[in-house]
């Protein structure tokens, strides 16, 4: 669902959808989106449950991350909402008392939804990649695949594609490994 083409979406448009969906802005268009299927939300919840205690927490691994589910990403005119982000608290000191981030994070990730893949890759990245997010993980639980991109010099690279049973270590994470596996209900 879109807002018509003659007019560029706001943010009140985003507020009047329903909790029920996930609404961003994205190129001056309203993008409404159902909530993810179960198999796609749990590979999001298990790659934040493995990453919140050793770097957001702290605990047995170095901290000093803030990492949330779904933040509201205001990034010059486009709002976006990634599965996951985390923000380096030397960037970060505190976080905002608003309902959204104007501080692009330092790292992302975007589960692929055979829906939304597309937009992820070709428009969401880009936007991503100007904002000067510094690494973007894209999970998709349909080819078992995680792909592993750093930003380098304003375009991304692709560092590493682990799938199936692959042990997962890479940055910014790299302090932590464990086997993908795990994503794939």
């Amino acid at each position: 669902m879109s807002t018509p083409a003659s007019r560029l979406a706001t943010y009140e448009d985003l507020c009047q959808v329903p909790d029920r969906f996930v609404a961003q802005i994205i190129h001056g268009q309203l993008i409404v989106l159902p909530r993810p299927a179960p198999r796609h939300a749990r590979a999001s919840s298990i790659m934040g449950g493995k990453l919140v205690p050793t770097y957001d927490e702290g605990r047995d691994g170095p901290g000093g991350w803030w990492i949330l589910d779904e933040p509201e990403l205001h990034l010059g005119s486009d709002i976006l909402v990634p599965d996951i982000a985390g923000w380096r608290r030397e960037r970060l000191p505190a976080l905002p008392d608003k309902a959204f981030f104007e501080l692009p994070p330092d790292w992302l990730c975007e589960v692929l939804y055979p829906s939304t893949a597309q937009m992820d890759r070709a428009d969401k990245l880009p936007i991503y990649a100007a904002q000067g997010v510094g690494h973007v993980w894209l999970i998709d639980p349909d080819a078992r695949t995680l792909e592993v991109f750093a930003l380098h010099e304003a375009h991304w690279r692709l560092e590493a594609v682990y799938k199936d049973d692959a042990t997962l270590s890479a940055p910014p994470f790299d302090a932590l490994s464990f086997g993908l596996d795990a994503l794939w209900a």
